[in-house]
C-alpha cells in the first residue's frame, strides 16, 4: 500500500514577528485549502492511504471534510498539545509505519523537528511560515503530485531528492536538537517569545549554507564576501564592518560584524557565551548555563527533501502521466 504522511502546524506564521515587522500571514482557512489540493494531488498520482497528523484547532480534519478527494485518511491516534512535540511524534509514527513520504505544512521550525525524526524519508516542506527558508512557497496541488509520484515509486529517488546539510546542537555531551539553516547564540539567557529578530542580542550565528535570497539572520551570514561550500560562521559586535541584511520581512537592518569563518563538516565549535540561549532556525530552544558545556556541528546527514521540479520533469518524461 502506497502511503503519505501529512503534517500541518496550526501555528505556523503566527509568532510575534507579525507584530514586529510586516511578515507574511496564511489564514487557517487557506492552510485547509492547501490540504485539499494536496489531497487532490495525492489521489491523482495513485497514493492509497494518508496517515494525517491531527492539530489542536482541527484544520486537517476540515480538510477532509471539504475534500472530495477519493485517498483515505486516517488521523493519527495521538494526543495534541499545540507544541512541536506534535510533529516530532507524528513523525516517529509514521515513519514506524512505513510511509513513503511526507508533506509538510509550515515553517523553518515545523520542518526542523520532522527532520530530525524523519530518517531518510522524503519531505515535501511547503511554506505556511515567517522568514521561511527551508520549506518552498508552492502550489499545493502540485506538492502533492509530487509527494504522491514519490511515494508510489514511478520516479527515481536519486533523480527527484537531495540530502539537505544539518547543525547538530550538543550541550553536556548529548545532541538535544539540530538546526536546518541556523543556529544562533543568544545574549538573552531565557526563552521568552522564542522567536528571534534583534541583531543586537546575537553574538554568534552559525549557518548551514549559503541562503541570499533569505529572510532572517541566515540573512546575516549571506552578505559576507566569502564562498563555501559548507557553513559560514558570523561573530557578531562592534568591529570593522558592518552589514545590511533583512531580518525580519520588510525590515532591513544594519548589523556590526567582527569576524566570520567557513565551517567544516564534522567539526565541533565550542560555544563560549554563557550564561546565553541558543536558537535554532530563528527560535530560542535552549537556555546555557555557565557550568554547562555546549558544542555546534554542521553535517551532511540532514533530511532528504524532493525537487519537485524535478519530481513533475521525470514523471512527464517517462510519459507518468499518459492514460
Amino acid at each position: 500500500m502506497n502511503t503519505v504522511g501529512l503534517i500541518v502546524n496550526p501555528n505556523a506564521g503566527k509568532d510575534i514577528r507579525r507584530i514586529v515587522s510586516y511578515g507574511r500571514f496564511i489564514s487557517d482557512e487557506e492552510k485547509i485549502n492547501i490540504v485539499v489540493r494536496i489531497l487532490t494531488g495525492l489521489t491523482s498520482a495513485g497514493v492509497d492511504k494518508v496517515l494525517a497528523m491531527p492539530d489542536t484547532i482541527g484544520l486537517t480534519k476540515a480538510a477532509i471534510s471539504k475534500s472530495q478527494s477519493s485517498v483515505a485518511v486516517e488521523l493519527l491516534d495521538m494526543p495534541v498539545f499545540g507544541t512541536e512535540n506534535d510533529s516530532s511524534l507524528a513523525t516517529n509514527i509514521m515513519v514506524e509505519a512505513g510511509v513513503g513520504c511526507i508533506i509538510s505544512l509550515g515553517g523553518d521550525g515545523t520542518n526542523r523537528c520532522i527532520a530530525w525524526r524523519s530518517s531518510n524519508v522524503p519531505l515535501v516542506p511547503v511554506s505556511t511560515g515567517t522568514n521561511n527558508v527551508f520549506p518552498v512557497l508552492v502550489e499545493g496541488t502540485t506538492a502533492g503530485l509530487a509527494a504522491g509520484l514519490i511515494a508510489t515509486k514511478s520516479v527515481n529517488l536519486k533523480n527527484t531528492t537531495i540530502q539537505k546539510p544539518v547543525i547538530e546542537v550538543e550541550i553536556d555531551g548529548e545532541i538535544v536538537g539540530v538546526a536546518l539553516i541556523d543556529a544562533a547564540i543568544s545574549k538573552q539567557a531565557y526563552i521568552g517569545a522564542r522567536a528571534v529578530w534583534n541583531p543586537e542580542s546575537i553574538d554568534e550565528i552559525f549557518v548551514s549554507g549559503f541562503y541570499p535570497a533569505s529572510i532572517g539572520l541566515a540573512s546575516i551570514a549571506s552578505r559576507i564576501p566569502m564562498r563555501t561550500k559548507a557553513g559560514i560562521y558570523v561573530k557578531l559586535g562592534n568591529g570593522k564592518y558592518t552589514i545590511n541584511a533583512p531580518i525580519t520581512p520588510g525590515v532591513i537592518s544594519q548589523v556590526k560584524v567582527k569576524k566570520w569563518a567557513a565551517m567544516d563538516f564534522n567539526k565541533k565549535l565550542e560555544v563560549k557565551l554563557k550564561p546565553a540561549s541558543i536558537a535554532v532556525d530563528g527560535e530560542r530552544n535552549w537556555v546555557l548555563r555557565k557550568d554547562q558545556s555546549a558544542f555546534i556541528k554542521l553535517t551532511k546527514n540532514g533530511p532528504t527533501v524532493v525537487s519537485i521540479t524535478r519530481t513533475l520533469e521525470e514523471a512527464a518524461l517517462s510519459q507518468s502521466f499518459m492514460m
